[in-house]
């Protein structure tokens, strides 16, 4: 009897979803604290008699932020930084523990780090090239993640994502009271915050990019195969297969 292999472990699936349960919050919370005070600055302080780097036109809910609307909006910065906070150690914890088991049981080297001889830019053109096209999928590809899937993967969860998680503690006096080199190798907690939010728009790109790609994958099959697992023998193209 031919043994098969599950497409995703039970720490990716796991991990997965508590994922997708943290970042949602921290999305929501996020954006109403954001809505408090939106603009954006560098360095260490930032106020309403300072020029912002970014001036998000939008309402705020605080009637000392000057937006040019004749009205606030309603005032949610209590649970909001509740959640946020709550959310967050979620996530780092999540982290943490998809981490250390895939450095553990060899997910990382297996699955997500480009594999020798698919790490130029000629491999990943050869993957948009053959999306554009629309043409199926071949060799490896078939049952792993292509080059551009494993590049991206890799800046996601090496770069964007500790670099988020630095960047929310950056802003925590309390943590900053305790490790200062933290926000001080930043430039300042406004500083921080701005990475975070710039952080933040390019994780909702992935986000986006992810999801529909998984829904020009076959939706239904790809959700269920990260829910239960799959096999990786019958589950199998990162990318639509369109014979044509």
């Amino acid at each position: 009897m031919e043994e098969k292999t599950l497409r995703h472990s039970a720490l990716v699936r796991v991990t997965h979803w508590l994922t997708v349960v943290a970042f949602a919050a921290l999305l929501v919370s996020g954006a109403e604290i954001v809505i408090s005070h939106p603009r954006f600055y560098w360095g260490e302080t930032g106020n309403v008699n300072m020029q912002p780097w970014i001036n998000l036109h939008i309402p705020s809910s605080r009637e000392s932020v000057p937006t040019g609307y004749g009205y606030t909006m309603p005032d949610q910065n209590g649970w909001s930084r509740a959640l946020h906070f709550q959310s967050a150690w979620l996530l780092v914890l999540t982290a943490l523990a998809y981490g250390i088991g895939s450095a553990k049981n060899g997910h990382f080297w297996r699955d997500i780090f480009p594999a020798s001889g698919k790490r130029s830019l000629r491999a990943m053109w050869d993957v948009v090239r053959r999306s554009l096209k629309r043409k199926a999928a071949d060799g490896e590809d078939t049952h792993e993640y292509n080059a551009m899937q494993r590049v991206t993967y890799s800046v996601v969860i090496f770069v964007l994502c500790p670099l988020i998680i630095w960047t929310g503690l950056a802003m925590s006096p309390a943590f900053t009271g305790a490790f200062p080199l933290t926000v001080i190798a930043l430039g300042g907690r406004q500083t921080a915050r701005t990475l975070h939010f710039l952080d933040t728009i390019l994780l909702v790109v992935f986000l986006v990019v992810h999801v529909w790609m998984v829904y020009l994958a076959g939706f239904r099959k790809r959700v269920w195969a990260m829910i239960a697992g799959g096999e990786k023998e019958a589950d199998v193209t990162a990318l639509p297969e369109v014979q044509g």
